[in-house]
């Protein structure tokens, strides 16, 4: 019964056009994720060093 009606939901969004821009949007977000992990483990390592050279320094 499930199996039969995800093969239905499966041929629609096959053959639903729309679905194309919806993974664009998809991948857009994906990508700006990306950029932001990066940046954020960037900017982490930098300020990680700062609190470490603080605690040094007392």
């Amino acid at each position: 019964m499930i199996l039969k009606r995800m093969r239905i939901y499966l041929r629609r969004l096959r053959s639903d056009r729309s679905g194309a821009t919806a993974i664009e949007y998809a991948m857009i977000v994906l990508l700006i994720a990306l950029v932001l992990i990066a940046g954020l483990m960037s900017i982490g390592t930098s300020v990680s060093g700062f609190f470490t050279d603080a605690a040094s320094a007392l």
